[in-house]
């Protein structure tokens, strides 16, 4: 059996003028709305609440039963939703909206995945679920099939939280594993094939004979959402005018605004 770790860069929505958009609000409105109705619209609201984040990479190592590598992937996706890539993506990643207008979209790049994934029983890898739950809801997105395998993972991340002992509902970060574990950083994080080898090596020290991997249960993205506790973000952008003893300009309370909306999707925790 061979392994698959792989891993994923997202867009997402993004205005000229530099606009907050939270997709989570845009999608629970269009929920409700929908709610009463059989036939949902082709609006952009919906297209944004069927795949809020767009895959923009993937990288992926193939590991044998001897966990010896012995593939690689790595290919830029011309996104077909969000077009220009969001400022915090291109400072995050380096991925930039010219690197991907050339590249071939996702369903195309999707059929290559599966080539490289080949025809010998496997078993999906990943740095946390998001990669799991956004791999599938691109496919979703594009109305492509779903090979059943890509639904079984291991989940290396939660792995490694049981090893330090990580309090619940705590997220260890890739990083944080690989400093602990010594292994040699060669490449930067944020890169889809640089993340996947580092959590090849990971693996390596959690991994257990008695490991069964997880199924994937896809979530109803249309289900109605229950009430929630929000977070005030004009006294989130209190606390850091006082800790910088300063005002915020109007940019910088942009950038806390998607920071704390990208946060909540737990997709850059590494």
């Amino acid at each position: 059996m061979n392994y698959i770790v792989f891993d994923l860069e997202f867009n997402q929505l993004y205005t000229k003028k530099n606009e907050e958009i939270n997709t989570k609000s845009i999608c629970e409105k269009k929920i409700i709305e929908n709610s009463s109705v059989k036939n949902k619209s082709d609006s952009s609201d919906n297209k944004t609440c069927e795949m809020p984040f767009e895959i923009i990479q993937i990288g992926a190592v193939k590991l044998n039963d001897n966990f010896e590598i012995i593939a690689t992937f790595n290919r830029l996706i011309k996104p077909s939703l969000y077009k220009e890539i969001h400022p915090f993506i291109e400072e995050l990643t380096g991925i930039n909206t010219e690197m991907v207008a050339t590249e071939k979209h996702f369903p195309s790049v999707y059929k290559e995945f599966l080539k490289f994934i080949g025809s010998n029983d496997f078993v999906m890898c990943v740095w946390g679920i998001d990669d799991i739950k956004q791999l599938i809801r691109n496919i979703h997105y594009h109305s492509l099939n779903i090979h059943n395998n890509i639904k079984k993972y291991i989940d290396i991340q939660n792995l490694a939280s049981k090893e330090f002992n990580t309090p619940k509902g705590n997220r260890l970060g890739l990083k944080t594993a690989v400093e602990f574990w010594n292994i040699p950083i060669q490449n930067d994080f944020h890169n889809a094939l640089n993340d996947a080898v580092y959590t090849c090596h990971v693996f390596k020290k959690v991994f257990n004979k008695n490991l069964k991997p997880s199924i994937y249960s896809n979530p109803n993205y249309n289900r109605i959402p229950t009430n929630s506790l929000k977070v005030d973000t004009e006294k989130l952008i209190s606390q850091f005018e006082k800790m910088f003893g300063r005002k915020m300009t109007k940019e910088e309370k942009s950038i806390i605004r998607i920071a704390y909306n990208m946060g909540k999707t737990h997709q850059f925790l590494k």
